[in-house]
Formats: C-alpha cells, sequence, structure tokens
C-alpha cells in the first residue's frame, strides 16, 4: 500500500498533493525487494508487473544473494544521481519461521544476513534521507520476542 501511494496509485486524497504535478516517487526511481506472492495465480496486485519499478522477489534475491541485490539496487538509484532516496522495510519480508509478529507473515523471506548489509548499503547511501520499519505486530508476540528480533536487528544495520 505505501509503495502504491508514493507512485501515485490509490485514492486522489492521499496521492495527489498540492503543487505536485506527479507522483511523489517516479516508478523509475523504485526498487521492491523481496515480494513473495507474484507467483501465486491468485497475486492481487498484477499490474505492478506493467510499471518501470524494478522488483526483486524474495525467490531473485535469495538466487542473486545480497551483493548483486545490493549492486543492483545501487545502480537504479543511480540512474538519478541527485534524487535523494527513503527506504521503507516492512519486517514481514523476514520469513514467518523468524518475523511472525508482522502484518503479512509469510514464507519464504529475506533472513536477516541478507537484509543487514543490503539496509547497511543503503542507509549509509549519502543520498538516503531515512527509512521506516512496518508492520510489527505486538498482539503476535507476547513474548516480545519479535520486538528485540527487530531491535537486535537495527543495532546490527546502525553499528560503525
Amino acid at each position: 500500500m505505501n509503495l502504491a501511494l508514493a507512485t501515485g496509485r490509490g485514492e486522489r486524497l492521499l496521492t495527489e498533493w498540492p503543487l505536485v504535478d506527479a507522483p511523489l516517487v517516479p516508478d523509475e526511481q523504485v526498487v521492491q525487494i523481496g515480494e513473495r506472492e507474484s507467483h501465486d495465480a491468485e497475486f492481487a496486485w498484477p499490474d505492478i508487473n506493467t510499471t518501470a519499478i524494478t522488483r526483486l522477489d524474495v525467490f531473485a534475491a535469495r538466487d542473486l544473494g545480497s551483493a548483486a541485490v545490493i549492486a543492483q539496487t545501487l545502480t537504479v538509484l543511480g540512474q538519478q544521481s541527485d534524487w535523494p532516496f527513503w527506504v521503507h522495510l516492512d519486517v514481514d519480508v523476514l520469513d514467518q519461521d523468524v518475523m511472525p509478529a508482522v502484518g503479512s507473515p509469510g514464507s519464504p523471506g529475506l533472513n536477516e544476513q541478507d537484509l543487514i548489509p543490503l539496509l547497511r548499503s543503503l542507509i549509509a547511501h549519502e543520498l538516503c534521507v531515512g527509512m521506516t520499519i512496518t508492520i510489527y505486530d505486538p498482539d503476535r508476540d507476547p513474548q516480545h520476542e519479535c520486538a528485540v528480533r527487530i531491535v537486535t536487528l537495527l543495532r546490527k544495520v546502525f553499528a560503525t
């Protein structure tokens, strides 16, 4: 949903901005990594396949490995070398065995060993202007194990 809104898809109230005559983010500047449902025959958003969004689903990301995913992502972002970018991390990109306390748990997912270097590379980039982290569901985490895992992951990402 956030990706759709940022690229101008959805309700006008949420996608049109005063004095801005285009979507907040053009498709050509978007890299979506880790989506897992597009191989399902009942995929809810098949229209994304016809956009200019660079998509590395979980299967491709796992096959390529973190170094190649980082390289591809930075290549796309570098096409407009003066444009800042934002990182949006849905923690449900992690496999549900690792992160079940999310809005949309599922398998397969990325592992932390691949996600940490990717996020480190992105947030260290001079044009990265911020990062959001979503959708942790505390109701699915009564022992707070997943909350601790998210904090630990972020400590590793931001460690210097």
